[in-house]
């Protein structure tokens, strides 16, 4: 009787091993990873929480998904859509509900499941969740929700989790989200309302913006319960972010970079992603009519560059002190493909330089090509010490092949250069700054979960350094 018990057992579990299910959870999860590949904004930086030690995972000096953290680790989020099946009609988007596309759709238990699994095996150390919308706003927001819930109570992960905050769904669904996520993130989709008319007819700029007002102001709420209960739980820690598509329509880079002004002053926005377009659906078969309103996409690729230029100019908006009415105007709209936009801001301002090293304030050394936040930090932390050199200004990090074109030391120049801006100019350009790959290969490439990357060091730079 032990004996047959015992084979019956066998046999269930050889049928359970091969019950279309357990295929199923894979092909969704094939699906639904490179439905999500075209979202860039996936971040995990801005939270230090640890990790009580009651549950699994923690939130300990987070990274940025497939690049390096500020302690030097690769870090990877699980980037998944909870659903590729979407009401929405928007032209742009490869999971468009009049394209022909495999659909898919998780269950809370599932992404639970990959998460933890895949946690286990140290492949990740977070979740990035995103989901078209299924029946409509508040059922997509109600899934995520719950899928979040049982990832915290159920499962007691403690990692790192981005959630999108469905445009369109009810306050309370969103703020019970907040309190299970680390950040929250609404796309912007396009940089102005019309553009969002024409290509994202379903969407309205009032309805996307809503719920990032909701995230700032239930955020600022969270801030004062803290102050008063240490222990209150805490909503979105690490902020929330979001994204705009570039080159799918015709805004110039001041509509842009204005824009992305206005998100960090009037919302509070953590990170602005700029998406170089990509023509995903070129090519594809349609249920409904095609479009004839987006860019067709040429040999030469996504503007990766104008992307690259776009994340400069962010960087000097949120720790250089600039305004994007000093980088570009509506005479000047479009950033120089050839100069990195701080050279190209000097170049048409040499009114304020060259710069004494000695004597700048801290504000003034951040207008310097060549010197980054860190360095300038530390300059004048060194100009207490004594007087600087050229060759003290090398050893604190200052890229002078950049900067001696708009410094002095003691008064006198580096070298004899010619204070003009022809000149100035053809000696930064043959200098041939150093873009990312990806720039310089002008392709485009999504990494998986399961890429055999070779992450050398030289690949990755820091972002201070881009924008020295």
């Amino acid at each position: 009787m032990e004996e047959m018990t015992e084979e019956v057992a066998i046999a269930e579990r050889k049928v359970y091993q091969k019950r279309p299910a357990e295929k199923d959870i894979w092909k969704k999860l094939e699906i639904l990873t490179d439905a999500a590949k075209y979202d860039v904004a996936c971040t995990s930086s801005g939270v230090d929480r640890k990790g009580d030690g009651t549950g699994m995972g923690n939130c300990q000096k987070a990274g940025i998904c497939h690049s390096f953290s500020a302690d030097g680790r690769c870090i990877s989020l699980l980037k998944i859509l909870y659903t590729n099946e979407c009401i929405y009609d928007c032209k742009y988007c490869l999971n468009r509900r009049s394209n022909d596309v495999e659909r898919a759709s998780f269950e809370p238990e599932e992404v639970c499941t990959l998460t933890m699994e895949f946690y286990r095996r140290n492949y990740i150390e977070g979740l990035f969740l995103s989901s078209g919308i299924l029946k409509n706003p508040d059922y997509t927001m109600e899934r995520l929700y719950e899928t979040l819930r049982l990832l915290r109570t159920k499962y007691r992960f403690q990692g790192y989790i981005h959630v999108k905050a469905i445009p369109g769904a009810s306050p309370d669904l969103i703020q019970k989200t907040g309190f299970l996520a680390d950040r929250m993130s609404t796309n912007l989709e396009l940089p102005t309302a019309d553009s969002l008319r024409l290509l994202a007819p379903n969407k309205t700029r009032k309805k996307i913006l809503t719920p990032m007002r909701l995230v700032q102001n239930y955020g600022k709420q969270n801030k004062e319960e803290i102050q008063l209960y240490h222990n209150a739980p805490r909503f979105v820690p690490a902020g929330q972010s979001t994204q705009m598509i570039i080159g799918a329509t015709k805004e110039t880079d001041y509509q842009i970079l204005k824009v992305s002004e206005a998100l960090y002053q009037n919302f509070g926005m953590k990170r602005v992603f700029y998406s170089a377009f990509v023509n995903v659906n070129q090519g594809r078969r349609y249920v409904g009519e095609r479009s004839d309103l987006l860019p067709a996409q040429t040999e030469i690729g996504p503007p990766l560059l104008r992307e690259h230029r776009l994340y400069q100019a962010d960087w000097l908006l949120r720790y250089y002190q600039f305004e994007a009415s000093e980088l570009l105007s509506e005479e000047h709209p479009n950033f120089n493909i050839w100069l990195d936009p701080k050279c190209d801001w000097a170049l048409r301002h040499l009114d304020v330089f060259p710069m004494e090293i000695n004597r700048a304030d801290f504000s003034e050394l951040l207008r310097v090509p060549g010197i980054g936040y860190k360095s300038a930090l530390r300059i004048v932390k060194a100009r207490r010490m004594g007087v600087l050199t050229f060759q003290d200004l090398k050893k604190i990090g200052v890229v002078l092949k950049r900067a001696i074109y708009f410094i002095t030391c003691q008064g006198k120049m580096m070298y004899p250069i010619r204070f003009e801006q022809d000149s100035i100019l053809k000696n930064l350009m043959a200098q041939k700054e150093r873009l990312p790959r990806e720039v310089r290969e002008v392709g485009y490439q999504q990494l998986s979960l399961f890429d055999d990357v070779n992450f050398r060091e030289e690949n990755f730079r820091n972002e201070e350094t881009i924008c020295m």
